[in-house]
């Protein structure tokens, strides 16, 4: 985050988030030591040390500027378009009034010990898996943390439908991996084909159409020590969303984009609750050829 961004944020959480001046902080300095906890991995004992304040202090501030990022949501999270019919996106041209990308990631974190066995994935891991959606500009849209690495990601895409701040899918789709239900809303690829770009690396040919349906939808989705109670690590990441959406926007020069490899792409949600939205899963033959 830059300079101007930087200041950009502080101007929103004046105006939008609640920030107000504590009796011995600026209200910049408050976000500058939020900043550092939660984009440096800054432990509370050294920044105790560094700046000679309270460890109930700097946790405490954390926990408020937590909650200032958050109420921007309506602010930073992005109003998701379809593709438009006339698109003639490399990417995008394919899959016509596609909503984008709809995916579930596994974030690791640490819980009580009587917790683990619901927090542990499949593989072991013990994490939060969740569910994002994220625009073609790699902003995300929609945001829904908190459930634990156990759960399925077909589940956790049902309580994102079922929710009072529900995932708004106005009668179009999204792109989604092959662990979620192929239905009318959700186009997932084909099973027991080749899917992720680096099969197609070092010469392999295409030999079906399967296939190439298969490498058009991964190049497409692929666009998306202190201890905190599980509830906390779930506002953390909407609102390191969040703050990525602030810097995708402000900075013309990510400095991020360039450790991605382009061949691999480029629960909030804004809007009113109307229009005929997608309140439920249910298989369909409708994406069969």
């Amino acid at each position: 985050m830059d300079r101007s961004t930087f200041y950009k944020l502080c101007d929103l959480l004046k105006n939008h988030g609640g920030l107000k001046e504590s009796k011995n902080m600026f209200a910049e300095e408050r976000v500058a030591i939020f900043l550092n906890m939660l984009g440096h991995d800054q432990k509370q004992r050294l920044l105790v040390r560094r700046l000679r304040r309270s460890k109930e202090t700097i946790t405490r501030n954390f926990r408020q500027i937590l909650r200032c990022v958050l109420r921007l949501h309506n602010i930073l999270l992005k109003t998701p378009e379809p593709i438009p019919e006339d698109s003639n996106d490399e990417r995008w041209k394919w899959f016509k009034k596609c909503l984008r990308a709809l995916d579930g990631t596994f974030i690791d974190l640490r819980v009580q010990e009587i917790d683990k066995p619901r927090y542990q994935s499949r593989k072991g891991d013990i994490s939060t898996n969740v569910l994002t959606a994220c625009s073609v500009d790699m902003e995300f849209t929609y945001v829904l943390p908190g459930w634990e690495g156990s759960a399925a990601d077909s589940r956790i895409l049902k309580d994102a439908l079922l929710r009072t701040h529900s995932i708004k899918i106005p009668r179009t789709y999204y792109l989604v991996y092959v662990g979620y239900t192929n239905g009318e809303d959700f186009l997932a690829p084909y099973r027991g084909q080749r899917y992720h770009l680096k099969e197609w690396k070092d010469g392999y040919k295409l030999r079906t159409s399967l296939e190439y349906f298969n490498m058009k939808h991964s190049a497409t989705r692929n666009v998306i020590e202190s201890f905190y109670e599980a509830e906390t690590h779930a506002d953390i990441i909407s609102s390191c969303c969040l703050l990525h959406n602030l810097i995708r926007r402000e900075m013309k020069f990510d400095p991020l984009e360039p450790l991605l490899d382009i061949d691999y792409g480029r629960q909030f949600m804004n809007g009113d609750d109307d229009g005929d939205n997608i309140d439920v899963v249910e298989s369909s033959i409708a994406w069969t050829l």
